[in-house]
């Protein structure tokens, strides 16, 4: 299905998995609006890159997602917004009983509460278009937990409850809403982490990605941001018209343990 005309939001999309996904987007055919915290340069130089590479048009628009106000004024300012790819997110590992509260505070609104600030002011533009797309990016976390992510593993399963929510409030009309739900994906945060993980285990690059960084990934393979991208483009086509309310795990297999 062409997306040719549609306009597309992918917040904390600068990078990574969410640049990713704006790319996949813009190749069939989306209006693409990246975002991020920063305001530099290089992110309107990213627009500019998918723009002409694409020929859509493609821009970037900062907002902090750990503020609701700015959030909406996110949806507001791009003027349109058929789909919505709720992408943004922070980690912070430590135990719970020793989890600083600005991070357990600053996770649960850039990972979760966002989520919710774009949905709803998304919607009205959705149906006033009369037909959209939401989709939420949450994890093998949203579906299963590891110790010291309480905060994490917390706002992830938010962000798939709510994705369920959301579909049935929106099951009779021409919107749907899913979630995606990534395993360990080699982005340039992830492997910008290995050759430090590699001196710290005495490993080789190989031995470090199969038992230390995918040791609960079956699959041994890192996901791409590619195929993320992928699979939110289904998400979006026609044939994925009735899928809605659900979880696509994109884990290598994670979550089949």
């Amino acid at each position: 299905m062409s997306l040719t005309g549609k306009t597309a939001i992918i917040t904390g999309s600068n990078s990574g998995i969410g640049l990713g996904v704006a790319r996949e987007l813009a190749k069939a055919g989306a209006n693409v609006v990246l975002n991020s915290f920063t305001d530099r340069d290089e992110d309107h130089a990213l627009a500019e890159e998918i723009s002409k590479e694409t020929g859509t048009k493609a821009r970037y628009i900062q907002a902090d997602m750990s503020k609701g106000d700015e959030c909406r004024a996110l949806i507001e300012q791009s003027g349109a917004c058929d789909i919505l790819v709720n992408n943004a997110g922070i980690q912070h590992v430590a135990p719970i009983d020793q989890f600083p509260v600005d991070k357990w505070d600053a996770i649960i609104a850039i990972n979760m509460n966002s989520a919710f600030h774009t949905t709803a002011a998304a919607l009205p533009m959705m149906r006033q278009a009369g037909w959209g797309r939401v989709v939420n990016i949450a994890s093998a976390h949203g579906l299963t937990a590891s110790p010291f992510k309480a905060a994490y593993v917390a706002a992830k399963h938010g962000v798939v409850g709510m994705t369920k929510t959301v579909a049935l409030e929106t099951a009779q009309e021409p919107i749907t809403c899913n979630a995606v739900c990534p395993g360990y994906v080699l982005t340039p945060l992830v492997e910008a982490q290995i050759p430090d993980t590699m001196k710290e285990y005495n490993m080789s690059r190989e031995d470090v990605i199969k038992n230390v960084m995918l040791q609960r990934q079956p699959s041994k393979e890192f996901a791409t941001v590619e195929q993320l991208g992928g699979t939110v483009q289904f998400l979006c086509s026609d044939a994925a018209a009735q899928i809605t309310g659900t979880t696509i795990s994109v884990d290598g297999g994670w979550t089949a343990l």
